[in-house]
């Protein structure tokens, strides 16, 4: 444990914030029960999707990328969640500028700084958008709502078109891998349609 890990943070101040953690496996993705997928993926699928996403594309990426940061930032990035529920982004967007980033910074302090100082700054990196691990996740966070896409769409669900506007190839310009993984995504949309 790093000098920066260690905190005043009792164990009951722990386990009650996995405790709240733990909410992600039921909560939904609103985004997907509002177009009535059932079942719809949880937020912690998403979270662990993001993570396999990374895994697959951390290594690929031309100057490397902190993988420890990466995984943090995956797992963690939706956090605040646990507390505020999924916000969809037609509510989101109704929000004043700085809002939802206000309201997920207050949240996930307090959720976030009794599990260590490590997780609670790889959520405020991913916040920021101001380094390349946390721009990568964001990448991988639109490509992993990309994959359930194409997995929903094969199995048959319709209506969700709207979704594939999170997909635009300039979003990725920044990672060959992820650019490309894109392309075979709208590939793949062509090939269900």
């Amino acid at each position: 444990m790093s000098v920066d890990d260690q905190h005043d943070s009792s164990p009951g101040d722990t386990l009650e914030a996995l405790l709240d953690l733990g909410a992600l496996d039921a909560l939904p993705r609103t985004g997907w029960l509002l177009r009535g997928v059932q079942p719809a993926e949880s937020v912690a699928g998403h979270l662990l999707g993001v993570a396999h996403m990374a895994l697959a594309l951390a290594p690929r990426v031309d100057l490397p990328l902190d993988l420890g940061r990466v995984l943090a930032m995956a797992v963690l990035h939706d956090a605040a969640e646990a507390r505020s529920g999924d916000i969809p982004g037609p509510a989101g967007s109704l929000l004043a500028p700085g809002q939802k980033h206000a309201l997920e910074s207050s949240l996930a302090d307090d959720l976030l700084t009794p599990l260590s100082a490590t997780a609670r700054g790889a959520f405020e990196e991913y916040l920021t958008q101001e380094s390349r691990e946390a721009r990568f996740i964001k990448a991988c966070d639109r490509l992993q709502l990309g994959v359930r896409l194409v997995g929903y769409e094969r199995a048959g669900w319709r209506g969700l078109d709207e979704f594939w506007d999170g997909l635009d190839p300039e979003l990725f310009a920044e990672f060959a891998p992820c650019r490309d993984l894109c392309a075979e995504l709208l590939r793949s949309r062509q090939d269900v349609s």
